[in-house]
C-alpha cells in the first residue's frame, strides 16, 4: 500500500470521526453554556449542576441522532472494504 494511500484513508477516518462526534459536542457545550449562564443569573455556584443536563443532553442527542450515524459509519466501512478488496486483487 502506498504512502498517499494510506494517509488518505486515515485522513477519511478522521474527518468522519470529526463529524460523527460534533452534534454530540455542540449539544452538550450550548447545554453547558446555557446552565452556566442560568447560574451567573441566579448566583448559584454549584460546579456538579452542569453536569447531569450535559449528561443527559448528550444521550439524548446520541439516541436522536444513531440512525444516521449508523448509517454514515456503514457507508463509509463499506467504502473502506470494497477499497481493500482491489488494493489486494
Amino acid at each position: 500500500m502506498e504512502d498517499t494511500v494510506f494517509l488518505t484513508l486515515t485522513q477519511n477516518v478522521l474527518i468522519l470521526i470529526l463529524i460523527l462526534s460534533t452534534p454530540i459536542l455542540v449539544v452538550s457545550m450550548v447545554v453547558g453554556l446555557l446552565i452556566s449562564v442560568f447560574q451567573a443569573v441566579t448566583q448559584i455556584q454549584e460546579a456538579t449542576l452542569t453536569f447531569v443536563p450535559k449528561i443527559i443532553a448528550g444521550i439524548l442527542t446520541l439516541i436522536i441522532l444513531l440512525p444516521w450515524m449508523l448509517n454514515m459509519f456503514v457507508a463509509r466501512c463499506t467504502e473502506m472494504f470494497e477499497y481493500v478488496q482491489t488494493m489486494i486483487k
